[in-house]
Order: structure tokens, then C-alpha cells, then sequence
């Protein structure tokens, strides 16, 4: 009973924002790196099975687990080296690479090297990678009052009123009043939608050499590199000090387990763990969890009815998806900001690290959160020496 009490209205809507905003931010990659390996459409409809399911079952379990808000998702920079990385490559050939990677995910959970690592990151440079990571949607919701200037104002509006008059409803009375004036103007497109269950499809692997270091070993490197670094930075900049060793554990378990039914490769969620745990979700942080098992439900529904839910998830306008988020993120991004500039000698080194990170670079195929930790990294041993 104690676990239903901690729900809210809030911190259930919280976790339906997240997994829209993973959705429909990133499932198209998702699409083209399953066409890419020559996927029938049933092949891909068991890809998101798979990688709903995963994120659900080690959503909920970890968010229980440690009473924290552990949000889990797929790789997106993963997916898009995978949909130019998989054209020459047979489906059993890229399971034996998804398993290879999913392994050396594992195998750095357990021996705990990645966390070890993470401890030399000072705290106001994963506040300013996080800053940089979420500040692209802040400016989203401006952006997109360039194309539809009446309904993102007036979910705006909305946003500000909210906060003053019913702050832990803000976001929910963005999202409804958003789906309304989306409604009336006739930009909601339901055409194709019918619900229908997920068949999942085995693709036992076939050991190939090449898959495994042309798409394994990069598959690894980028998942942990531009995702799981920048899912621990949320999660200590949000103040949690959750173990980080078993939650990668975990995520490549789950990933070895489902990764013949097409989950490529599991792992923390940066961005929508961010929604999950900012203030929006709940006031009280001991309870911001209940906004991951949220999520994690949407996860599980999302993976049974694939096909239908993707299908639901493409039938909102992009600017009112873009809008919420940004809004969603908004404290959590002034937050971060706050965090990375409190400590005047690492100051700008914390500074290179937002720029950096906040640039969208991507080198060697790895994106601009991680380049932005090593170089805020290095601007801060050498103003310390």
C-alpha cells in the first residue's frame, strides 16, 4: 500500500512524457537500423518487443531495487551506427554482434571498472554535460513556435500559470491543453492505427568475426561512451548515489537475454531519466521513483503492442512532443547550470564542458557528451596544477 501512496498524478505523467519523448524523438533510427540488416516487418515489430520489454522489466526492477528513479533505454547513437554499419550484414550475424557488445557491456558492470571511473568525474562537470545534453530542448520549445506559434504559446502560457497556480500538475495541463488545440487543428494523424499485438521473432546468431569487430566492439564502445556516461552524470547530478555498477550489469543482461528477439543493446537513459527525475515528477525526491515505474509500464505496453503503440506515439505533432519536453526539463536544466558554475575554479572547465557537449559534435562516431567530459576533464586537472 506504502508503494501506491507514493504515486501521483504527476509523477505518473512524468513517466508517459519520458517514454513519448523516447519514442518519438529516436524510433524512426530504430526503424531504418532494422531495415538496414534487410528486417522483414515482423522482424522489426520484434526489435521494439524486445527493447520494450527490456526497458520495462529493468525499469521497474532497478527503480524497486534502489528506490531511485532508474530509467532505462535504447541506444540511440547505437542504432544510427548500426543502420550504416548493418547493409552488408546478415540478421543472425548482427545478433552474434549485439550479443558480443551486450557481453562487454556485462562484463563492466560486474567487474566495476566503469564505476571507478566515474568517480574521478568532478560533480559540476556531469552537471554541465547533463546541461549540455538537455539544452537543445529548451531551445526546442522556441524553435518550434517558428512553425506553430499559436499552440506552443499557448502551451507555454499554460506552463507559466501552472507552476504558480497547481506546480506539481504543470506538465499535465501543458500536455492536455497541447492534445486539445492539436485536436481542433486537425494535427493529430491516426490514419493505419489499429491495435494488434507483437509477435516476437527468434534470430538464433551466427558467430561471425567481422560483425563482431566492424559492429559489436563500436556498438560498445558508443553505448557506454555516449550513454551510459551521460545516464550516471544524471543520476549524480540529480543527487541519487545509486551503486552504478549493478545497473550496467543489469542492462547487459537483459540485453544478452533479448538480443535473438532484436534488443541490440540496453542501456541508462539519459534524457528521459532526467524527466523522470526532476522536480515536475514529484516534489518529494524519495519518491520520484513511482515516475520510473510509471515508465516502465508504458515500456511493457509499448513492447506487447508495438506496432500499434509506435503507430500511436508518430500520431502527435512533432512541436507538441518537442514542447513538452522541453518544458518538462526546464528546472532540471537551471539546476544544472547552477551546480556546474557554483565552483569558481572549475568553472570553466565546466564551462568547455557544456559548449562542448552542448555543440552536438560527434567524433570517431561517438557523440559530444563524452568529448565534452574529457575536455572539461583536462581544462580542470590543468587549472588545478
Amino acid at each position: 500500500m506504502s508503494l501506491l501512496k507514493d504515486f501521483s498524478l504527476s509523477s505518473i505523467t512524468a513517466g508517459f512524457v519520458a517514454v513519448l519523448v523516447g519514442y518519438t524523438s529516436s524510433a524512426v533510427i530504430i526503424f531504418q537500423a532494422a531495415a538496414a540488416a534487410g528486417a522483414s516487418p515482423a522482424e522489426v515489430a520484434s526489435w521494439f518487443f524486445a527493447l520494450g520489454i527490456g526497458m520495462g522489466i529493468t525499469t521497474i526492477g532497478l527503480s524497486l531495487r534502489y528506490q531511485a528513479p532508474i530509467l532505462t533505454a535504447w541506444s540511440t547513437p547505437g542504432a544510427a551506427l548500426l543502420v550504416t554499419s548493418l547493409p552488408d550484414v546478415s540478421m543472425p550475424e548482427a545478433v552474434c554482434a549485439f550479443l558480443f557488445s551486450a557481453l562487454l557491456i556485462t562484463l563492466s558492470g560486474v567487474t566495476g571498472w566503469f564505476e571507478r571511473l566515474m568517480k574521478y568525474i568532478p560533480q559540476s562537470l556531469a552537471a554541465a554535460m547533463l546541461a549540455g545534453v538537455l539544452l537543445q530542448f529548451g531551445l526546442s520549445i522556441f524553435q518550434s513556435m517558428q512553425t506553430e506559434l499559436l499552440l506552443v504559446c499557448a502551451m507555454f502560457a499554460a506552463y507559466l500559470i501552472g507552476k504558480r497556480l497547481f506546480p506539481r500538475y504543470a506538465i499535465l495541463a501543458v500536455l492536455l491543453l497541447g492534445i486539445v488545440l492539436a485536436g481542433f487543428r486537425g494535427m493529430l494523424d491516426f490514419n493505419g492505427f489499429e491495435w494488434q499485438l507483437t509477435q516476437p521473432v527468434l534470430t538464433l546468431p551466427t558467430f561471425s568475426l567481422t560483425a563482431i569487430i566492424s559492429i559489436g566492439i563500436p556498438l560498445f564502445i558508443v553505448t557506454m561512451a555516449s550513454q551510459n556516461m551521460p545516464g550516471i552524470a544524471v543520476i549524480r547530478a540529480s543527487g541519487y548515489q545509486t551503486p552504478i555498477s549493478p545497473l550496467i550489469s543489469w542492462t547487459g543482461i537483459a540485453t544478452l537475454l533479448l538480443a535473438p528477439l532484436g534488443a541490440y543493446a540496453l542501456n541508462l537513459a539519459a534524457i528521459t531519466a532526467a524527466i523522470c527525475m526532476s522536480e515536475e515528477a514529484h516534489p518529494n525526491k524519495n519518491k520520484r521513483y513511482t515516475a520510473a515505474l510509471a515508465a516502465g509500464f508504458f515500456y511493457l505496453l509499448t513492447g506487447v503492442m508495438a506496432a500499434s503503440v509506435a503507430a500511436l506515439m508518430f500520431a502527435f505533432p512533432a512541436e507538441l512532443v518537442l514542447s513538452v519536453a522541453g518544458l518538462a526539463l526546464l528546472a532540471t536544466i537551471g539546476n544544472s547550470l547552477a551546480v556546474a558554475v557554483k565552483d569558481e575554479p572549475a568553472r570553466e572547465a565546466a564551462l568547455i564542458t557544456f559548449l562542448i557537449t552542448a555543440s552536438g559534435m560527434t567524433l570517431f562516431s561517438v557523440g559530444s557528451a563524452f568529448w565534452g567530459l574529457v575536455a572539461g576533464f583536462i581544462a580542470w586537472n590543468l587549472s588545478k596544477r
